[in-house]
């Protein structure tokens, strides 16, 4: 005599079964736990602090070339000068790791004026001084900084933003940009190429005598 089953007995023993081997594989966490293994959020002031001036600075110093040098390469081949001197990301423009010599000219508008010898006619050169210091040639000169290091462009741009603080707070918050005026001075920077007869330079290095 065999003994008939609800149908309904089979579907709930069932049904108990895969609850009792979810719950079997299933890990707890404590929201200590929890936080503790989520992605970091990234810190912008973090990484201009880690990076600026012990990797961005000797990155920029390692590489830079004389301004003339390059500005000269640039009027002849800008592709080529760029291959050789500049580094970039995709089709987006060349930036520029420099060095150069001038006299310096009257601060106007966060832009210090510098007068370098030999470059092309009609070439103006500046360096930024703040308080404002925009773009993003530290980050880009450095070259080994990239997108993919980042979650998104947000972060990335914020990446640049952070260098540029921390030039302004170790560098730029020091000068004296009237006490320079009329000056020989020293510098190294650098620049992204956008227009071949402006050049605005972002500093890591000034010095004068």
């Amino acid at each position: 005599m065999s003994v008939r089953v609800p149908a309904r007995w089979i579907i709930a023993a069932a049904v108990a079964v895969l609850v009792a081997l979810m719950a079997a594989d299933t890990e707890y966490r404590t929201v200590e736990t929890a936080a503790a293994t989520a992605p970091k959020k990234f810190d912008p002031a973090a990484f201009g602090a880690q990076n600026y001036q012990a990797k961005v600075v000797p990155a920029v110093q390692a590489a830079a070339v004389d301004l003339p040098v390059l500005l000269k390469a640039l009027a002849g081949d800008k592709e080529a000068a760029g291959r050789k001197y500049g580094k970039r990301q995709g089709t987006g423009p060349y930036t520029f790791a420099v060095k150069g010599t001038g006299t310096a000219g009257a601060a106007k508008s966060g832009l210090l004026p510098v007068t370098v010898e030999g470059l092309p006619d009609g070439t103006r050169v500046s360096l930024q001084i703040g308080p404002a210091v925009n773009g993003t040639a530290l980050r880009d000169a450095a070259g080994y900084i990239t997108f993919g290091q980042f979650t998104n462009q947000v972060e990335y741009a914020d990446a640049a933003t952070a260098l540029n603080n921390e030039l302004r707070e170790s560098l730029l918050s020091k000068l004296d940009p009237a006490a320079l005026d009329g000056k020989e001075i020293t510098f190294t920077g650098a620049f992204t190429s956008l227009t071949p007869q402006t050049v605005t330079i972002t500093p890591v290095e000034i010095s004068w005598s």
